[in-house]
């Protein structure tokens, strides 16, 4: 069983149902749940994937939304530990603040991989988090 956390875009696909990454995410999802898998994300997930349908009057979809997220997944809260290490993250400049505090959630749960389609962050060497890779490279 591995501790998977997943970046908002990656919930973006799989939510939204198109693009050339909804198989993947799909059967990336399928793969999971077939061997145990805990799905992770953050608050800021939530807050992020809720956006565009609240920016639509969406309200029946982001419920949907926020159902699906909450009932998924084990969401981490921003809290005092996860600041502290967003802090030390925000260090590294080529962080903009949303990734730091996505890696910092992810880093106080030690998860081992973090999924995300923001090249940027691939490869990062993150304490607390084992692997930062897209989709693509996923081990499943």
């Amino acid at each position: 069983m591995s501790r998977v956390f997943w970046d908002t875009d990656i919930f973006i696909h799989l939510l939204e149902g198109h693009g050339a990454l909804f198989e993947q995410v799909t059967t990336l999802r399928r793969a999971m749940l077939v061997r145990g898998d805990q799905l992770f994300t953050s608050a800021l997930t939530l807050g992020e994937v809720l956006v565009k349908p609240l920016e639509r009057g969406e309200t029946a979809l982001a419920g949907t939304y926020q159902r699906v997220i909450t009932s998924s997944c084990v969401m981490i809260d921003f809290d005092v530990r996860a600041a502290k290490r967003f802090a030390s993250l925000r260090c590294d400049r080529t962080l903009r603040a949303p990734d730091a505090i996505q890696l910092a959630c992810a880093s106080v749960a030690g998860v081992d991989l973090f999924l995300t389609q923001d090249a940027r962050l691939h490869g990062k060497q993150i304490g607390g988090i084992q692997f930062i890779v897209p989709v693509e490279r996923a081990p499943f």
